[in-house]
């Protein structure tokens, strides 16, 4: 009976610690659509038998805002996922290990449809120099876009994207391939631009408060143990597979971006975290 009774508060113990950590809903978190970033979280959690468990916020939050609400330690948010930067490393704790191995940073022009065949004929970055792009005001592409001479519009409110597309104010806009096919289920009248790539080292990782160390090193050790045992590709390819081939990635003409905003602390030299060109052609 005391032996039952000593497993029964260790139990509730247990249950009482178990925290729950948010996680920003993607915007088409109301369409019912899954989200790659949340699942590799769980995985990791899980991996690292954790006793945080997560789940997603109510309603979108813009990534400002989501990271307004980490930094400032709401309650609401405790682990964003998005695009490294020197400043968002500064602000929060990163945990570097990119999330989806550097796809964030293979981009192809989201255009609308009755401008689809316009750049067949761009040859390179020089060309590129020419379009009317726009991007989110908080997004790190910026540095990047300005660093390889373009000028791109930035823009408060994610959606306004689309509608500046649809009205001809800009010629295009940067989505990652892992991005822009959902983007296109949601905006009809837009599609991918189908003859170039272009392509700068960039990463993609989980950040939390830089006052829950234990919840950065939990992620971190269950992301390694992901990398390991092979859950991690295998849940990468599990959502973006059909995707990279529906990309017609050997098709495409390469453009290189320089990427001066890279934070030196970035771990390049780590050969199982990126994916090259041939392994994306493979899928």
């Amino acid at each position: 009976m005391r032996q039952w009774l000593m497993l029964l508060i260790l139990f509730t113990l247990s249950a009482a610690h178990a925290d729950t950590i948010y996680y920003p809903a993607p915007p088409a978190f109301e369409d019912g659509q899954s989200d790659y970033a949340f699942a590799l979280l769980q995985l990791a959690l899980s991996k690292a038998g954790s006793r945080h468990k997560a789940e997603l916020s109510s309603q979108y939050r813009q990534q400002n805002r989501a990271i307004a609400e980490l930094t400032g330690n709401t309650g609401h948010i405790h682990v964003v996922g998005t695009m490294t930067s020197a400043e968002r490393e500064e602000q929060m704790l990163p945990v570097r290990i990119p999330i989806s191995k550097g796809l964030i940073g293979w981009r192809i022009l989201l255009v609308t449809d009755d401008r689809r065949e316009t750049l067949r004929d761009m040859p390179d970055l020089a060309g590129l120099r020419s379009l009317r792009m726009a991007i989110g005001e908080d997004w790190p592409d910026f540095g990047v876009l300005r660093a390889n001479g373009m000028s791109p519009d930035r823009v408060t409110s994610y959606g306004r994207l689309f509608a500046m597309l649809k009205a001809h104010r800009i010629d295009a806009v940067p989505r990652s391939i892992n991005e822009i096919w959902s983007e296109i289920e949601r905006n009809p009248g837009l599609c991918a631009e189908p003859y170039l790539l272009l392509h700068y080292p960039a990463a993609d990782y989980f950040f939390v408060s830089r006052s829950n160390p234990e919840l950065a090193e939990d992620i971190r050790r269950g992301l390694e143990a992901a990398l390991a045992d092979g859950s991690f590709d295998r849940l990468l390819f599990g959502y973006y597979g059909k995707l990279l081939a529906r990309a017609g990635l050997g098709q495409r003409r390469v453009i290189e971006l320089a990427n001066p905003t890279l934070p030196p602390l970035t771990p390049l030299a780590r050969r199982e975290l990126w994916l090259t060109l041939d392994d994306l052609r493979k899928r």
